[in-house]
């Protein structure tokens, strides 16, 4: 079921299937300026190994990149944190940023399919 913070605001899709073809679909449909890095990675990565062990990998890396990406605001958000981060001057409050935009990072990398 899709989210949104109020009438106003842009709904939010649901979190596919867990599966690479369902994610690719997810990306096309709702976040396309992923897509060219997407099939690029999957490519170098993926497409001619004869092992599937680097899938899981490419997978978390690529649902937390789509969970993000899929809200815009929350996207800029954290990278907002990011970029406030390598310009600061003061190591504790880069230090405080990065944590706060790792958190959503591994936040968005925990989430279901359908939230």
């Amino acid at each position: 079921m899709a989210t949104h913070a109020s009438d106003r605001d842009p709904i939010i899709p649901p979190m596919p299937e867990r599966t690479p073809k369902a994610l690719r679909r997810a990306i096309t449909q709702h976040a396309p300026q992923l897509l060219p890095d997407f099939d690029a990675h999957w490519k170098w990565a993926i497409a001619d190994a004869y092992d599937t062990t680097p899938v899981a990998a490419f997978m978390a890396l690529w649902w937390g990149e789509y969970a993000l990406a899929r809200d815009p605001e929350l996207d800029a958000h954290v990278r907002d944190l990011e970029q406030r981060a390598s310009v600061a001057t003061d190591f504790n409050e880069a230090k405080a940023l990065l944590e706060e935009a790792s958190k959503i990072h591994h936040r968005m990398r925990d989430l279901e399919p359908g939230e």
